[in-house]
């Protein structure tokens, strides 16, 4: 997840203070790019070139960029603190310790988020997208930044998604990504599908419920879509809702057995409730379907072991 809390707008970098000229929309760009070079998103000087800019030049979309990069950047800070988890945000501790008690403390970095800086950052990134609509790189920004800023509650970032998931099936647009160029349908549902597995990554009780909703949410435009109806079937596994579970992983089954998402967690659910009956139905689609040679003998050693019984 550390890539959803170090971001900023790559527009690259500024100079020297300006005095009254008036510099045009390229000119500023250029000056912008120049001095981040050398101070960084939100050193010295680049308010002052930020607002020269906006008042030159209030409807330049690269200003917009710049100012939810300085915004964002500056609104951010870090901390290191013990918690009681094993992993936050998806990810592991800094460092481990051990207090007087010999019990063990977890210590994790933690980002904080200065509100009114943040809303600063997301108005300009709003503003930037409103102009340019088909521009999927900025709409992932505005994504990433919601759920860096509402860390284990994304609520936002929920909502923001799901609107994103409408404008896409809905409108159908020709979207324009920087590094990606133009973007497939199957390029969106895969994009989208990052978003699901950073949700459920986070482990939290609101980005797991996140994680559900947006995968179900996805399913009512997309209504057969393997990677989705695995989200809903590894949700309800790891709440050992097994019967719930098994619904999706075999309506994925029944129409894409190579799947080894669902194929692997229907194995292992068989084995946790002991049913060798079902684990023997998909150790037998593993030995036909299964990713690798080792998957495919493995399950049959194992039917075979079965059979001996």
């Amino acid at each position: 997840m550390k890539h959803f809390l170090t971001l900023f707008v790559s527009l690259a970098f500024l100079v020297p203070a300006i005095g009254q000229e008036s510099y045009s929309r390229e000119e500023f760009l250029r000056r912008y790019n120049n001095l981040t070079e050398r101070v960084g998103a939100s050193g010295v000087g680049v308010e002052t070139l930020l607002n020269k800019w906006e008042e030159a030049w209030p409807d330049d979309v690269n200003h917009r960029l710049a100012r939810f990069s300085f915004s964002f950047n500056r609104c951010q800070s870090s901390r290191v603190v013990p918690l009681e988890k094993e992993r936050y945000m998806g990810n592991p501790p800094l460092l481990t310790m051990t207090d007087s008690l010999g019990k063990k403390v977890n210590y994790f970095e933690v980002y904080d988020y200065d509100d009114e800086l943040f809303a600063d950052a997301n108005s300009a990134i709003t503003r930037a997208i409103s102009a340019q609509e088909n521009r999927l790189d900025w709409r992932f920004l505005k994504i990433n930044a919601l759920m860096a800023y509402e860390k284990e509650e994304p609520e936002m970032t929920l909502r923001e998604l799901k609107s994103l998931a409408d404008y896409h099936f809905k409108r159908k647009p020709d979207w324009e990504h920087e590094t990606m160029g133009s973007v497939s349908p199957e390029q969106f549902n895969a994009l989208m599908q990052d978003y699901c597995a950073a949700l459920f990554q986070i482990g939290s009780p609101k980005s797991s419920e996140a994680f559900r909703l947006l995968s179900e949410y996805l399913l009512t435009y997309c209504k057969e879509e393997p990677m989705y109806l695995d989200n809903l079937g590894s949700y309800y596994l790891v709440r050992k809702e097994y019967k719930k579970a098994r619904k999706y992983f075999d309506q994925v089954l029944k129409k894409h057995p190579e799947d080894m998402t669902a194929l692997r967690n229907s194995i292992l659910m068989a084995r946790t409730q002991k049913d060798v009956k079902l684990e023997k139905k998909y150790l037998a689609l593993m030995a036909r379907y299964g990713e690798t040679e080792t998957d495919r003998k493995s399950a049959q050693t194992r039917l075979d072991a079965y059979g001996k019984k």
